[in-house]
């Protein structure tokens, strides 16, 4: 298991220095990677970019396998062990519109350049970051770019390489753009669903008072509102979008809610979802329209212990950094590790926020903190590298 020598600590101000040199192909990359729309089942166009920059900055096997997913190797001295290093290729967003990154002084704005157009940029830079400071991993590093990971993907890409990779992955490291100091190790259990409200052929619109379908749905939420959720374990019921209606006059056909369960035991996760199940029959009996409950996403909790050694090391980094490590369960992509029983954590890169002045869908991430981002990321791949062989 990963242990930090006093070498590698004191390293890390060099580390940070190094990545304030690469200041411009990290932010290049962001532009580039971010500009590029990359809906959930449609990352093609980002996926063969990333392609042709892992070519450019010398990784070997660069290629795009049946799930669209982006692979690159920067080969080890002895390559008998690998590292993984993994974000998301996909956007929250339907739209293929083209977005627009912006850069300013202290920050980057654009559509979703926080989830996850900076992560990938960061991962895209590691190769010159390591070639900037003249190391030389023994390890295989692959730099891979997960296809379908987000909503009813439901992290197909990355479930798709690990079942079928040739190379055995020793450890994973899965990178998110924000928040700088996040420490996964442990992920709760979830399932995410939609309800969709839509009337029936024989619907009487000129009845007055006919409701259409949205408040039916607000009957729906409100009684979700009151299912009793436990402290211990922790759980917690996330409306995250509600969708219907086109004007003001007129009566909405189809509602759609989207929600997330999320909670350290499968067994209150599953009773939720028959509660809500029950939620959705009275309502529809209720009214007299269709509501279908459609869950598209169930996983099981688990995950490292708090003691692992790959954690304490991670810590001791972010701390040596001047981070305060965040440490809490997430329902990242670090599933599909510990569904294979691979040790992994989730690290976050800068700092960011959801500012009121813009859109919904923009992001501004922090320039000056990707700097120590890029610092933590290259120290805990090479404490990982050195166990991997220590460990062999």
């Amino acid at each position: 298991m990963p242990q930090l020598n006093d070498q590698l600590l004191q390293e890390l101000p060099r580390f940070r220095d190094a990545a304030e040199s690469i200041r411009e192909v990290i932010l290049a990359n962001l532009v580039m990677i971010g500009e590029v729309p990359s809906p959930t089942f449609h990352e093609e166009n980002r996926i063969q970019l990333l392609i042709q920059r892992f070519n450019e900055y010398g990784l070997q096997n660069c290629s795009v396998d049946e799930k669209m997913n982006g692979l690159g190797i920067l080969p080890g001295e002895q390559a008998d062990r690998n590292i993984l290093i993994v974000t998301n290729a996909d956007t929250l967003t339907g739209s293929k519109a083209q977005p627009m990154v912006e850069i300013h002084k202290d920050q980057v704005v654009g559509p979703f350049v926080g989830d996850n157009s900076l992560a990938l940029a960061a991962m895209a830079s590691i190769p010159v970051m390591l070639d900037q400071l003249k190391v030389k991993l023994r390890s295989n590093l692959i730099l891979l770019a997960a296809s379908r990971s987000l909503g009813r993907g439901n992290l197909e890409g990355l479930k798709f390489f690990l079942t079928n990779s040739p190379f055995p992955i020793n450890y994973g490291l899965c990178l998110e753009g924000v928040q700088l100091g996040r420490l996964n190790y442990m992920c709760l259990g979830m399932m995410r669903g939609e309800i969709v409200c839509r009337l029936p052929r024989n619907y009487n619109w000129v009845k007055f008072g006919s409701t259409g379908t949205i408040v039916p749905m607000s009957d729906v939420i409100a009684r979700i509102g009151k299912i009793p959720l436990p402290r211990r374990p922790l759980t917690s019921i996330v409306i995250g979008s509600i969708h219907g209606g086109i004007s003001f006059q007129n009566i909405a056909r189809q509602v759609t809610m989207s929600f997330e369960l999320r909670s350290e035991s499968s067994e209150v996760l599953h009773q939720i979802h028959k509660q809500i199940g029950d939620i959705t029959d009275e309502v529809m009996a209720g009214y007299g329209i269709e509501v279908k409950l459609d869950i598209v996403t169930d996983r099981e909790p688990g995950g490292l212990e708090i003691s692992h050694p790959l954690i304490r090391c991670a810590r001791t980094i972010l701390t040596a950094l001047d981070v305060k490590p965040m440490m809490y369960a997430t329902t990242s992509m670090l599933h599909a590790l510990i569904e294979q029983k691979i040790a992994g954590i989730t690290l976050g890169f800068t700092t960011g926020m959801r500012r009121n002045d813009l859109e919904e869908i923009e992001e501004a991430v922090d320039i000056q903190p990707m700097y120590t981002g890029m610092a933590q990321l290259t120290g805990c791949i090479l404490a990982m590298d050195k166990e991997s062989h220590d460990e062999s």
